[in-house]
């Protein structure tokens, strides 16, 4: 069974930058269109970063041109850089495979990591 883990998460103000990271056991990332995900309490959690394997990212409004989203194939991971963070990016984020692609995230999902941005 493949296992998603992200970490990097954490308190950081606004303004500031936090970098996550996901690797996956059992499962070469590099072969799938990958995606970051996003949930708050309510609220349906939310694709916010996608990269396809030839490595083209497309990002969602909210997160445009603060976030970037990379491969590391050696490492067999996907990296979340955040820069310029509001509060309305506190939230669990997730990775899983891209919903775009695949109509729907296709892996178990992990237990993500909090990003809290206050101050």
């Amino acid at each position: 069974q493949v296992q998603v883990v992200e970490s990097g998460g954490d308190l950081v103000q606004p303004g500031g930058s936090l970098s996550l990271s996901c690797t996956a056991s059992g499962m070469i990332l590099s072969f799938y269109a990958m995606g970051w995900y996003r949930q708050t309490p309510g609220k349906q959690r939310e694709l916010v970063a996608r990269i396809t394997t030839d490595g083209s990212t497309t990002y969602a409004d909210s997160v445009k041109g603060r976030f970037t989203m990379s491969r590391d194939n050696a490492k067999n991971t996907v990296t979340l850089q955040m820069n310029s963070l509001k509060r309305e990016d506190t939230a669990v984020y997730y990775c899983n495979t891209d919903a775009m692609t695949y109509r729907t995230p296709t892996l178990y999902w992990g237990q993500g990591t909090q990003v809290t941005v206050s101050s």
